[in-house]
């Protein structure tokens, strides 16, 4: 997680940002929960499903995907060795076998990973799918003209700090053995008992060498899913998939394929989305968006319209907005002064700037709350809804200011109800009733990320958000809090600095569990143990609403996306 890409996951996971015009992984779902939603007719297979989005699907091609199976659209063509479960609500937190029989069998010390593939898999040209096909796969994700996807493969396999890719190092990873045409051995320099979840990444898909043409394969995949790509036009802008006719349901038990044709239109403004949504004329009957969430004010008038409210879709994905402070720049060095503000915040005034609380919930822990991060209830600076001016003045007294002090809140000017003018306007109000004075320096988004992940440019305080590559504990603590985690030269995200071996320590022996569920567990007294030194203000998580077309049926919202699965939708 130690790369720049994390910002463009959590934007282009094409199922995160709560943003009102377009939506950067990775929960339960409320109200569209039942599978027979969108009609009561059984659903069928046949006809074409629209996809109407804000941003286009660009590098469609698994090495530089971030997302688990790289998002909505590229996990119809693109089947990896594991993948999420394609079920609604907490179930869908679950990684299941794809491509693989199981989900891995480790050794005793959990470095080393084997998976035994499906028979009969087929590529959309009838050729087998391969053990040495997915090696490869994995193989060109690490050349530096396909860069983009996830980073853990270059750290966690052993000689991948060093691998070049196919393209200059013709011997591949030795780490990566094929011992036959449906086994693969992974050899990791440290135990990594969440490797079935990164086995979910894109880079896992395989991929024919013979068809390999570098930096233009995203035009045409070879597709290992139920569907093809037949027109990928201006990078993404429009695409259309039809069926792979060599694609097996009895080796693929998540996807379900029902329509014929799926058209992909982005490059829409959101306001027109959510209209031909709501009007579903047409073939904007048979619609979705994967990226484009319901605003406050567009809320308002579905809310008030039932028809239309019964085509909203809500989901939780695991994602938390949250205040950060640098404790190397004064006065936030000082634990009393991080601790101050903690409790001057105003929630409610908080949610309601990112939307009200349809679209936002309030939150006191790091982690989401989902059984599958470990999410254990802690409140260690208790607020209230509205904030404790109180008790801050008191702690601003005894950290030596007893007339209060003037700080400065660094946000971005993107209106993106997350880190955006309405959230730091409202925490600038809630601040001042316990004297605390807050300049507001709002920044271009570009250059706000630059400072906030620089470690020579991080200001004492500003706003954050994370979302988490799969729904762990693990992908979200630690690079926030990990201290070997910290980059001088490039992006850094452990904004505080800390670097506390207790916390290392916990960190390398919660991965070396492969149960999952007991990991959880210690993920969540990990968070407990380090909220208690202030070094964020857990604010908010969002919620997700999002408008389908009247035609649309078997609506699935799962806790990994916490958006709707168009591999289980069908409009018959």
């Amino acid at each position: 997680m130690r790369q720049p890409s994390v910002i463009a996951r959590r934007v282009a996971a094409a199922s995160v940002t709560l943003v009102v015009a377009a939506g950067a992984a990775a929960c339960g779902p409320k109200g569209n929960d039942a599978k027979g939603a969108g009609g009561d007719s059984k659903p069928q297979k046949g006809g074409t499903l629209t996809v109407l989005n804000a941003s286009p699907q660009e590098d469609f091609d698994p090495a530089r995907l971030y997302t688990s199976g790289g998002g909505n659209v590229p996990s119809l063509v693109f089947r990896t060795l594991t993948t999420r479960n394609r079920e609604s609500g907490a179930a869908g937190a679950k990684v299941v076998p794809d491509l693989a029989t199981d989900t891995g069998r480790p050794s005793e010390n959990a470095t080393v990973w084997t998976y035994t593939l499906k028979k009969g898999l087929k590529y959309e040209d009838g050729t087998p799918i391969t053990s040495a096909d997915i090696k490869y796969g994995i193989e060109r994700s690490f050349a530096a003209e396909l860069s983009g996807g996830a980073p853990y493969l270059r750290d966690w396999l052993i000689g991948g700090a060093d691998y070049q890719g196919p393209y200059k190092d013709k011997k591949g990873l030795a780490s990566i053995e094929t011992p036959d045409d449906l086994t693969l051995v992974f050899h990791l320099n440290k135990p990594e008992g969440e490797f079935p979840y990164l086995a979910t990444q894109t880079q896992f898909t395989p991929v024919p060498k013979a068809k390999d043409n570098g930096t233009k394969y995203e035009e045409h995949p070879v597709s290992s899913g139920p569907y093809k790509v037949v027109k990928n036009e201006n990078d993404g802008e429009r695409i259309t998939l039809e069926r792979n006719p060599y694609w097996s349901a009895a080796t693929d038990a998540e996807r379900k394929a029902y329509p014929d044709k799926i058209d992909v239109r982005s490059g829409l403004d959101s306001s027109v989305i959510n209209q031909r949504l709501s009007a579903s004329q047409g073939a904007d009957a048979a619609a979705v968006t994967t990226d484009t969430n319901l605003g406050p004010a567009e809320l308002a008038k579905v809310t008030g319209d039932k028809a239309l409210a019964a085509r909203v879709g809500t989901g939780h994905f695991g994602y938390t907005n949250y205040i950060a402070f640098n404790p190397k720049v004064k006065p936030f060095d000082d634990p009393k002064v991080r601790q101050a503000i903690a409790y001057a915040v105003d929630r409610s005034s908080v949610i309601n700037a990112a939307g009200g609380s349809s679209l936002a919930e309030a939150a006191t822990t790091y982690l989401p709350n989902q059984k599958s991060f470990g999410y254990t209830p802690y409140d260690h600076f208790p607020a209230g809804a509205s904030g404790n001016p109180a008790k801050a003045k008191e702690l601003l007294k005894e950290a030596g200011h007893p007339n209060g002090i003037t700080v400065t809140l660094t946000h971005s000017n993107d209106k993106n109800f997350e880190t955006s003018p309405e959230i730091a306007t409202a925490l600038q109000d809630a601040l001042k009733k316990a004297g605390i004075t807050v300049k507001l320096q709002g920044l271009e988004d570009n250059d706000y990320r630059d400072k906030i992940h620089g470690v020579k440019t991080e200001p004492g305080f500003f706003l954050a958000h994370w979302g988490a590559d799969w729904p762990s504990g693990g992908p979200f603590l630690a690079p926030i809090f990990d201290g070997r985690q910290i980059v001088k030269d490039g992006a850094n995200f452990n904004t505080g600095f800390l670097d506390d071996k207790s916390v290392n320590d916990e960190i390398d022996a919660i991965n070396k569990l492969t149960n999952l569920d007991e990991a959880a567990k210690r993920w969540g007294a990990l968070d407990k143990k380090i909220g208690e030194q202030a070094l964020t203000v857990p604010l908010f998580h969002p919620v997700y609403k999002r408008l389908y077309g009247s035609a649309v049926k078997n609506i699935v919202i799962s806790d990994w996306t916490g958006v709707l699965d168009i591999s289980q939708v069908a409009v018959k």
